[in-house]
């Protein structure tokens, strides 16, 4: 592939927007008129993905459906905290950690109350077992990520923007981090199904060959 070639390919990744960033937007521009930071933001995003996560351990389908919503909803407002940091000038590192520390409390409590409750109605501490195996690994990345953070404050470097090389370990990785960025909608399609279980084992692995990946990478993060 040409450097041209390769550089519209890459050009035409970026093009893509997570679905996430694009139901955000009216959400931005709401709290952008409102006397509300982004910690606040952050903060609330915390509360949903708690709350959340305790109907999915309920488990019945009513609650899974309600779950999956707010689910949705803390991942938006996850979405909107940076922007609205940036819009109103209160971007800060404890703003950037605690972001970050939301993100790995929402995602595994998610995955160990899912795997709990999977494990009350069925029986099967497989389940939970799952649940644990994917926070495990959701932890590990977290980990990197906080070392990947201190190295790129040190140095004074940001993510990279110019999208994955053409590599099979940095498309997957690329693709992954795609994938984690609109996770909740993939979750809200399953729990219309009452089907959310299926995650837990795919999670499972997927989580720790996820961390080796980025591990094996470098810690090179790409911006999505």
């Amino acid at each position: 592939m040409t450097d041209g070639t390769n550089q519209a390919h890459r050009s035409g990744i970026m093009r893509f927007l997570p679905l996430t960033r694009v139901t955000s937007a009216p959400f931005i521009r709401v709290f952008a008129a409102l006397p509300i930071t982004a910690n606040q933001i952050t903060a609330l995003s915390l509360i949903l993905g708690v709350w959340a996560s305790y109907m999915f351990y309920l488990g019945d389908h009513k609650n899974t459906l309600i779950a999956a919503v707010l689910f949705t909803l803390s991942y938006i407002l996850d979405n909107c905290d940076g922007a609205i940091a940036r819009l109103k000038g209160l971007s800060s590192e404890f703003g950037k950690r605690f972001d970050t520390f939301v993100d790995w409390a929402v995602n595994n409590l998610f995955f160990v109350m899912l795997g709990w409750g999977e494990w009350i109605r069925s029986g099967d501490a497989f389940w939970f077992w799952c649940g644990i195996v994917a926070a495990f690994g959701g932890t590990v990345n977290y980990i990197i990520d906080q070392i990947r953070d201190t190295q790129e404050n040190a140095a004074g470097t940001e993510k990279v923007h110019d999208g994955p090389d053409d590599s099979i370990g940095d498309q997957t990785v690329y693709t992954s981090r795609l994938l984690r960025t609109d996770f909740c909608f993939i979750v809200l399609l399953l729990a219309l199904f009452d089907v959310v279980w299926l995650l837990l084992p795919a999670s499972a692995i997927g989580a720790q060959v996820y961390w080796a990946l980025q591990f094996v990478k470098g810690f090179r993060r790409h911006h999505v």
